[in-house]
Order: C-alpha cells, then sequence, then structure tokens
C-alpha cells in the first residue's frame, strides 16, 4: 500500500556560497523557509523538482524535503531539515551570528 503523501518543499544548496535555499512559488529561491512554496500535491512535487534541478548554474543538489504546516508557518519535518535551516553548529558564523546562543 502506497503511503500517503505529505507537504513538501523543494530545498538545495546555492551553487555560489552552499547556503541552504528553498524555491518559491513563482520559480525563485529563498534562504527563508516561511517563503517557500508549501507543495501538497505529490505530481505537482515532482514537476517543481524537475524545474528545481534544470537550474545547475544556480543549485546544486535539489530534493523534496517534509514539512509541516503550523501555526507558526512551515516547519521541517526531520532533524536533519532543522539542522540544514540553522546551518553548521561548529562554530557562530553566517546564519548563526546573527542568532543569540542558546542557553544549556
Amino acid at each position: 500500500m502506497p503511503r500517503e503523501f505529505t507537504p513538501k518543499v523543494v530545498t538545495a544548496s546555492d551553487l555560489m556560497d552552499g547556503d541552504v535555499i528553498y524555491q518559491t512559488a513563482d520559480d525563485d529561491w529563498t534562504r527563508d523557509l516561511a517563503k517557500a512554496e508549501l507543495i501538497t500535491d505529490e505530481a505537482h512535487a515532482q514537476l517543481r523538482l524537475l524545474n528545481a534541478e534544470r537550474q545547475p548554474g544556480k543549485i546544486v543538489g535539489a530534493y523534496l524535503a517534509d514539512v509541516a504546516a503550523t501555526r507558526a508557518g512551515i516547519e521541517p519535518v526531520h532533524f536533519r531539515e532543522d539542522f540544514r535551516r540553522r546551518g553548521p553548529s561548529n562554530y557562530p558564523h553566517g546564519k548563526q551570528a546573527e542568532r543569540p546562543a542558546a542557553s544549556t
């Protein structure tokens, strides 16, 4: 029995700086997950992924990531996607430098 389709976003890495990016509904790319196109149809998801893969001069490693639509907006379902959007954890730089340090 096939699994039920769950909401997705198209994500990739920006070819020039390696940052995580998300495909928007108007065929652009954003670093903000909240601005990504939330895809709820499997056929549409496959078409959007094909569209992304046709941009080798802009992105690398495009794939469909599982997400959930919450009150707070689009949120990753898996730890990997949450980790990717936050950036490396070895030292503060880039996106991490802009956020307050997490308390332990």
